[in-house]
């Protein structure tokens, strides 16, 4: 018989259902059969792909918890965040008071709703000066667990589940949970090379390492889907909108980026699976074919060595505190682009301050704008508050 396509319906593609003139162990067995027995032999060998490859640890149906827990995680490192942040008693100008502890900066300093810069520095978030003269490297692991807000932790949970539960149902939780860590750890870095001044968080890095997974796994399993070019296409456009709302003022497009790239490799290294030959005449006597093609070899080689390179080169370039802005004068468009409603100005609050009796007199030395307060021995965070607010 030729070889005839159908559609089957995984998570992000449609793959090629084929019969085939190869011997399976059930044609070996029908020789000894009557022609009603031989007829059901034939009639279950069109299963599907999938179902010929039942048994094979590649085409498992895995129960999906850890994509779940991570999503928890982060919901729950939000909620200690918010409570370390204490706004009535730290800062005095909340949004929401009527959460208590629990209630937000004010929506002129962080309009995300959410806590205060000082809080997410404290909780973990990526500070490239902690990191590099402080020997705090587990900052670049710490800050994907940290959401600037409640608007920040919604947007990437929702994604997260979207597209986490349906690759770890059909990878399992080893090679899901690793492409997440390893493709968060991997934004943080770029991002640490290029955004040298303020504090980033987020889980965004690691969901774009998904994307990237998804896009890599189609080409290096480019003989099982049938629907691949409309997928790809599909998937390019999703990642390329996302990555071009990051080049908003506020989004570390940098982490976006990496944690993208850094997915996309390891989605070569990870996510590799049989080709239809081999699940098709793996019990067959005789001769069998290798397990994966020459080109998904070489795909997962080059990607293997091309990550190991990225990852020595940015972790030495940046414990030896190099400034990637230096070596690249127009990187810092990737992440912001300057118009006229807004600035690119990425530098931290800076306030001069004088307290005169109940009196605080603060200057922005970012945008000159003066202030006084009535405040009577203000604390360090309500300082930070009005100095973030000035600043803007």
């Amino acid at each position: 018989m030729g070889e005839k396509d159908s559609e089957t319906a995984p998570i992000w593609g449609k793959t090629q259902q084929r019969e085939s003139s190869n011997v399976h162990p059930m044609d070996l067995e029908s020789s000894s059969l009557s022609g009603q027995q031989q007829n059901r032999s034939q009639s279950q060998s069109r299963s599907s792909y999938e179902e010929r490859g039942r048994g094979v640890k590649e085409f498992r149906s895995w129960f999906a918890w850890l994509i779940p827990c991570f999503v928890i995680a982060n919901v729950v490192v939000f909620v200690i965040t918010m409570y370390v942040n204490n706004c009535p008693k730290k800062s005095g100008d909340c949004f929401a008071g009527f959460l208590g502890r629990f209630s937000f900066q004010s929506t002129r300093e962080n309009p995300l709703l959410g806590p205060s810069s000082l809080t997410l520095r404290e909780m973990g978030g990526l500070d490239v000066k902690k990191v590099v003269e402080g020997d705090e490297g587990w900052r670049l692991l710490s800050c994907n667990w940290l959401h600037g807000g409640v608007v920040h932790l919604l947007v990437n949970m929702l994604t997260l589940l979207f597209i986490g539960i349906r690759m770890e149902r059909e990878f399992g939780f080893i090679r899901i949970g690793l492409l997440y860590l390893i493709s968060g750890f991997g934004g943080s870095v770029l991002s640490a090379l290029f955004l040298r001044s303020n504090i980033s968080v987020g889980a965004s890095g690691a969901v774009f390492g998904l994307l990237g997974g998804m896009l890599s796994e189609i080409f290096i399993n480019w003989t099982i889907y049938s629907n691949k070019v409309v997928t790809i296409i599909t998937l390019v456009v999703i990642v390329a909108v996302n990555l071009a709302l990051g080049a908003l003022p506020g989004v570390d497009n940098f982490a976006h980026i990496g944690g993208f790239g850094t997915g996309f490799l390891l989605g070569f290294v990870l996510l590799i699976r049989p080709h239809y030959g081999w699940i098709n005449q793996r019990n067959a006597p005789g001769a069998k074919p290798r397990k994966f093609k020459l080109y998904q070899a070489i795909l997962w080689t080059v990607s293997l060595l091309l990550l190991l390179a990225w990852f020595i080169a940015g972790l030495i370039s940046l414990f030896n505190n190099v400034d990637g802005n230096k070596h690249c004068s127009w990187c810092h468009y990737l992440s912001c682009i300057p118009t006229s409603k807004w600035s690119c100005n990425r530098e931290p609050a800076s306030c001069t301050t004088t307290q005169l009796g109940n009196n605080l007199s603060m200057t922005c030395l970012r945008n000159g704008k003066s202030a006084s307060y009535m405040l009577p021995n203000p604390s360090d965070a309500r300082i930070n508050s009005l100095c973030v607010q000035l600043c803007r």
